[in-house]
């Protein structure tokens, strides 16, 4: 089973790309069953949506969706590390979603988000919305990081206790929900 963590921020000076090596480096040791893997948005770079064709038609124009559609296909379940920009998740999530179609289908989605007093808990629930809609299975157990700046020691994010049981838990549960739906694609 292969997990792929996406980091969703892309804003200069993001604090994502901390919580998200912190993740990774925390589900390479624990990886509850699953092979690790990891997208970084910024790297991907898609623009705005530029397929002329719908994304179910699996009719790609553009290297980059080819690409992303690769990735994505590869992959049993994904953890997306999501910040929280006025309630909701980033322009760039929903772009990256919007891309495919197919690919997504059947598949657990979990939420790593941080942000300010409620730790992206909004943005979380309004992705599940969205994943929900791409045929994915949000999964209730998340790890929420509120005031995620005052866990940064010289740029690097520092998990307290509650960060590494939820992220424990995140993975387990990813990985009941992984075995479950495989046998639906």
């Amino acid at each position: 089973m292969k997990l792929t963590i996406v980091l969703t921020s892309t804003r200069p000076g993001r604090v994502g790309k901390t919580v998200a090596d912190w993740f990774h480096d925390y589900a390479q040791a624990n990886p509850a069953g699953f092979e690790i893997g990891f997208a970084d948005l910024q790297d991907i770079n898609l623009p705005m949506l530029d397929e002329p064709n719908h994304p179910a038609m699996q009719k790609y124009e553009h290297e980059h969706t080819k690409r992303w559609s690769k990735i994505v296909d590869d992959s049993d379940a994904f953890i997306f590390v999501l910040p929280e920009y006025n309630y909701t998740p980033p322009p760039t999530f929903i772009n990256a979603l919007d891309y495919l179609y197919n690919e997504w289908n059947y598949k657990p989605a979990g939420f790593v988000s941080y942000g300010g007093i409620s730790g992206g808990i909004r943005s979380t629930e309004a992705a599940k919305h969205i994943v929900n809609a791409m045929e994915m299975v949000p999964i209730k157990q998340q790890v929420m990081i509120p005031m995620v700046t005052s866990h940064l020691e010289d740029g690097t994010f520092v998990a307290t206790d509650i960060h590494e049981k939820s992220a424990k838990t995140l993975l387990e549960t990813m990985a009941r929900w992984t075995k479950a739906l495989k046998t639906m694609r």
